[in-house]
């Protein structure tokens, strides 16, 4: 099983067709076999985990059975040759799950994976569906989080996509070391009292978690490549 993350930045004057290619790009995965699970999505502000959205800037998440899958799709399909006429930018990470659990809209995409022994660069899916009563909490403590994360140590980048403003919401970091996530998630404080609200106060309807090896990291992001692998 192979995960890509795209990201692709539109030019503003053609951020009417970004919109549209929200709803035609929905046909050719349907119908892709290939692929077993998928979620085109928006970004925050400047590709940010922000409430404010990036017109410019969108995503696709997607799982495949194998890389030379996703290799078809990225030379050949439909969406591809979109991108690559009316886009700036593409960025792709390549990743395997090593470890998932909870659901995104009822299914496990990644199954149940157990693989020990990863060492090196590590990918982290954060997803959940907001409970609309808990938005106002959700959202006040989001800053904070960033902030912390931005500055931990060993974190590379990270982007915030969503199936739908304010209530999906997900976020995509990769760190140096599982042990720089580990100390990241669990021993900062601050962090640690986010997460301790969010069960307290049940902000979730639905919850997903999974970590990764990293592949690949292809193409750029403003201007460069956001993960360089050695």
């Amino acid at each position: 099983m192979i995960v890509s993350i795209t990201i692709v930045r539109y030019p503003k004057r053609y951020i009417p067709l970004a919109f549209f290619a929200m709803a035609i790009h929905r046909f050719p995965l349907w119908i892709n076999k290939a692929c077993t699970f998928w979620k085109l999505m928006g970004c925050g502000k400047n590709g940010t985990f922000d409430i404010h959205p990036d017109y410019q800037q969108w995503g696709l998440f997607a799982v495949w059975y194998h890389e030379d899958d996703f290799r078809k799709f990225q030379n050949n399909s439909f969406i591809a040759k979109w991108w690559q006429k009316f886009t700036t930018e593409q960025w792709t990470v390549l990743c395997e799950p090593v470890e998932a659990h909870g659901k995104w809209d009822g299914q496990e995409p990644f199954g149940k994976p157990k693989i020990k022994g990863h060492e090196g660069m590590v990918g982290v899916l954060t997803r959940a569906t907001i409970r609309p009563s808990r938005l106002k909490n959700f959202w006040a403590n989001v800053p904070k989080v960033s902030a912390i994360m931005n500055s931990s140590q060993g974190f590379i980048t990270s982007v915030g996509i969503g199936e739908a403003p304010f209530i999906r919401q997900a976020t995509f970091s990769v760190w140096n070391s599982l042990e720089d996530v580990k100390k990241f998630a669990y021993r900062d404080k601050e962090h640690a009292d986010v997460v301790k609200l969010t069960r307290s106060e049940d902000w979730y309807s639905e919850e997903l978690f999974a970590r990764f090896r990293i592949i690949s990291s292809e193409g750029t992001l403003m201007g460069k490549n956001p993960v360089k692998i050695d």
